[in-house]
């Protein structure tokens, strides 16, 4: 319901829950689905280097900076980006983020020329932002722009049926890409996957 829709979107969970493949999904149904997908963690990287992932550099603009980047929002002009672990940013990452969904300009490290862009936001989180604007930690104003649309993502521990019906895709995957046969899953073997605490 949301991918036809341009607002940015919030998809939170636990991780391992599958949040990246929620945001290929919104990309690959979305009206973007021509221009690019790029994907950013934000907890990978320290605050300079994020920055300049984000919004690229100058060359020069400092050490190590030998030529110009051009950075994931310039790349991804026309597309989506997906922001994953969104809650790790730095504030100095968050304020300029901010000013980039305001205004769908900025610029690069180390320069003065503003850049336009036209990108979709879906960012991704396993922790309490709610919490974290309460303690400081998050910009609220930040918070709500990404917040457009939230999806929850249950634990693989809530979702049910739905193990048995992943346990035999990975089966035939496993089948396919190891050339064998295994016919399925002994019952007790299937109980003791379910009955685990994932």
């Amino acid at each position: 319901r949301v991918a036809g829709q341009d607002i940015p979107v919030l998809v939170r969970g636990e991780s391992g829950t599958g949040k990246e493949l929620v945001a290929r999904a919104i990309f690959q149904h979305s009206t973007r689905s021509d221009g690019p997908f790029l994907a950013v963690n934000c907890a990978a990287l320290s605050e300079t280097l994020l920055e300049s992932e984000l919004f690229g550099h100058e060359k020069g603009a400092f050490t190590g900076a030998h030529d110009r980047r051009i950075g994931k929002f310039e790349q991804c002009d026309g597309g989506t980006l997906f922001l994953d672990e969104v809650g790790d940013m730095s504030p100095a990452v968050q304020a300029k983020v901010l000013r980039l969904l305001q205004q769908q300009t900025f610029e690069r490290v180390g320069g003065n020329t503003t850049i336009k862009t036209n990108v979709r936001i879906v960012s991704a989180t396993n922790r309490d932002l709610e919490e974290m604007c309460e303690a400081g930690e998050f910009r609220n104003d930040l918070y709500y722009r990404l917040n457009g649309y939230a999806i929850t993502l249950p634990a693989l521990r809530d979702r049910g049926d739905d193990r048995v019906l992943l346990l035999q895709h990975f089966l035939a995957q496993l089948n396919r890409e190891l050339g064998g046969d295994v016919q399925g899953i002994a019952p007790d073997a299937m109980q003791r996957l379910l009955d685990y605490d994932w």
